[in-house]
């Protein structure tokens, strides 16, 4: 069993903007608190979090990483999160394995675009959210306008309880305004009474008491004040300096101290897999657990972060995944830390623990007692946006390629894969193309497959918008058995989205009913392979109505070659166009980027259709031709300074303006030239 229980254990994940120093605090908790014998680096690539290949190469975070350091008795269990929105999938896995955010703030840097969101992801979740303000040894920093800044963004429920000692170069330490009252800058004293009022607001009867002029211990705020953070009822906000080691074991001491424990939140709500019913399980309840982070490698197959919720789970039992129905035997147990976890032989309710070896066990899955199922509520991931078309290098790639997609995007909820039906390329979607690029680097390095990558095809369509009739007769003669078949036919469009209609008004047996099956399958084979462009056609009636054949030499390849042949005829004389697929947008951006936006959307042939606001957020809904967004990422990022969002989804196809139509119809007619 474990040294601790689960009133000592606290779990935290830290979140913010990039470059906050997220990674560098957690490497100082572990080392202060002797868990790792040295101070990790981010720089230097010794970081006990950031030790990915790539992580080190880039100097940041692109992983969700744990580890866990004991101070006075408590359990602190540290993760680590991304800072920027290209990996903000692993943010959202993080919070929901935990009862506390940590919002890190570069103390000179302010708040930034990803400072915002994971507020708002932490809020949404449903976590307690204490602010860290970072590197207050930083030039330019000014405390007193960053928490005026702080509460006027997030909120009057922040309240300082960390003040600093000198600003910039000058700071020298910190005082807990919990701990004294003395030594405290004058220029902090009326934003200092304000915060100790606001701590005491915790609970009514301490706040009275304290008003009274009574003394509010130590033990008394020890049994507020996780609750309070737990609900939100108070942010506190700590200060830091790693670079000068101030502050660092004083944030220790408040999470050992403050930090809600697993049982200063409400036992976990799931549903009776079967009846549907709610289900709480108790924290001294039946084993149930959930996989809030999963890893694909082929040396160490399938390595599963676990949060337990209820009951003991011990390394020789059996696993059950309730989507799968089956349990499975553990192949390894550890405390995660970085990429050397520890040996642990059971945990409790409240704990994170690594299994290792356990097939099938994905990201947001749900372990139980088999005789006591229950399933937790799946996370919310955003959508990917940026895609790929890949194709791998050799066959020995193309072997692996599949398979190696598969765990990668079980592994990542942010990464999709998919063969487009149409255009029939393979696809990889994900964040942005930085997480693209991430992904095709581990692709190679974890699983040795060489892909090329090119931007997707658009996949436009072909219809018609007039009527026409078109004519074939195919006659081949080269000795014995000949060939022959001859169709007419007419071709109309017809409403859009109807798809393809096919009319038989042959009579008096022009053409044998034997030989209507092959005319309508070679028009159906040439509308998948596309007339004038390459591209599907759709939404069009084919009538044959009349033709010709021979007793001896006509067959069923000689119709269907002459029926494609008529259809074309006819397509070309019906006033053919290309239509282009129509996605629907919504694009956040802050209010002052605005006029730039709308402007970007209409010069992109977008059609703004109504804006909206959410908080300090605006929100602008337009339609745009999917051709013209391709490259919108980097756009976005660039006139928002990384600051806007956006997502997209299928609308409609209308037709591509005849300009642009004809340079994609010259470079298709071109490419088939090529390869005839």
């Amino acid at each position: 069993m474990s040294k601790y229980q689960t009133k000592d254990i606290r779990n935290f994940v830290l979140v913010g903007h990039g470059s906050s120093g997220k990674t560098s605090l957690a490497d100082a908790m572990l080392y202060k608190g002797k868990a790792s014998n040295r101070l990790g680096s981010v720089d230097e690539g010794t970081s006990v979090f950031d030790f990915e290949p790539e992580e080190r190469d880039r100097k940041g975070s692109i992983d969700l990483a744990c580890a866990s350091v004991n101070v006075q008795g408590r359990e602190l269990n540290i993760l680590d999160a991304p800072g920027y929105s290209d990996f903000s999938g692993e943010a959202v896995s993080g919070l929901n394995a935990v009862e506390t955010a940590v919002l890190c703030i570069h103390a000179a840097g302010g708040i930034l675009v990803n400072t915002r969101k994971m507020w708002e992801q932490a809020k949404k979740v449903g976590v307690g959210r204490v602010i860290v303000v970072n590197k207050m040894d930083s030039d330019n920093v000014q405390f007193a306008k960053l928490i005026a800044s702080i509460r006027e963004t997030f909120g009057k429920e922040c309240a300082p309880v960390f003040f600093p000692l000198g600003e910039g170069p000058n700071f020298n330490g910190i005082v807990n305004i919990l701990e004294k009252s003395d030594g405290m800058p004058s220029e902090y004293g009326g934003l200092a009474g304000e915060a100790k009022e606001k701590l005491m607001e915790v609970d009514d009867e301490l706040l009275m008491k304290y008003l009274d002029g009574g003394t509010v211990t130590p033990e008394e705020l020890a049994k507020a004040l996780p609750r309070a953070i737990a609900v939100g009822r108070v942010v506190p906000i700590l200060c830091t300096s790693v670079k000068k080691d101030i502050g660092v074991a004083e944030t220790m001491d408040f999470v050992a101290k403050f930090f809600p424990s697993p049982l200063d939140v409400p036992p976990r709500k799931g549903v009776e897999p079967e009846k549907k019913d709610e289900i709480v399980r108790a924290f001294d309840g039946p084993l149930s657990a959930q996989v809030f982070k999963s890893i694909a490698d082929p040396f160490v197959q399938r390595l599963a972060y676990v949060r337990v919720y209820s009951g003991i789970l011990t390394n020789d039992q059996p696993l059950y995944n309730q989507r799968i129905g089956k349990g499975s035997r553990i192949g390894g147990m550890f405390k995660p830390f970085g990429k050397d976890p520890r040996n642990v032989t059971s945990v409790s309710a409240g704990d994170i623990v690594c299994v290792t070896k356990v097939d099938e066990l994905n990201t947001c899955d749900t372990v139980c007692d088999p005789a006591n199922p229950v399933k937790y509520s799946p996370f919310t991931f955003p959508t990917p946006m940026v895609s790929l078309a890949v194709e791998p290098k050799t066959k020995a790639d193309l072997a692996r390629l599949s398979e190696s997609l598969h765990k990668m995007a079980s592994s990542d909820p942010t990464f999709k894969f998919d063969r487009d039906r149409q255009t029939a390329e393979l696809l990889i979607s994900g964040m942005s193309r930085l997480h693209l690029d991430v992904v095709l680097a581990r692709l190679k390095r974890k699983f040795d497959v060489h892909v090329t990558t090119k931007p997707p095809r658009i996949p436009f369509k072909e219809t018609v918008l007039a009527a026409a009739e078109g004519h074939h007769k195919h006659k081949k003669q080269s000795g014995g058995h000949g060939q022959y078949g001859e169709v007419y036919l007419r071709l109309k469009p017809t409403p859009r989205g109807t798809g393809f209609v096919f009319t038989d008004s042959i009579t008096q047996g022009r053409i044998p009913q034997q030989f209507i099956p092959p005319i309508e399958k070679g028009i159906r084979e040439t509308m998948e392979k596309g007339v004038i462009s390459g591209n599907i056609v759709v939404d069009v009636e084919a009538e044959v109505y009349d033709g010709s054949y021979h007793d001896v030499d006509s067959g069923p390849e000689s119709f269907k070659l002459a029926a494609s042949k008529a259809f074309k005829d006819a397509f070309k004389k019906a006033k053919p166009v290309l239509l282009e697929p129509i996605v629907i947008i919504e694009v956040t951006v802050p209010g002052r980027f605005m006029g730039d936006i709308t402007g970007d959307l209409n010069s992109r042939r977008g059609r703004i259709l109504g804006m909206d606001s959410a908080g300090e957020m605006q929100i602008i809904k337009a339609t745009i031709p999917l051709m013209e967004i391709m490259d919108y990422e980097t756009q976005l990022r660039s006139v928002t300074g990384g600051e806007g969002s956006y997502t997209v989804e299928p609308s409609s196809y209308e037709p591509l303006p005849q300009r642009l139509a004809e340079g994609i119809i010259a470079k298709s007619q071109k490419a088939e030239e090529g390869e005839e």
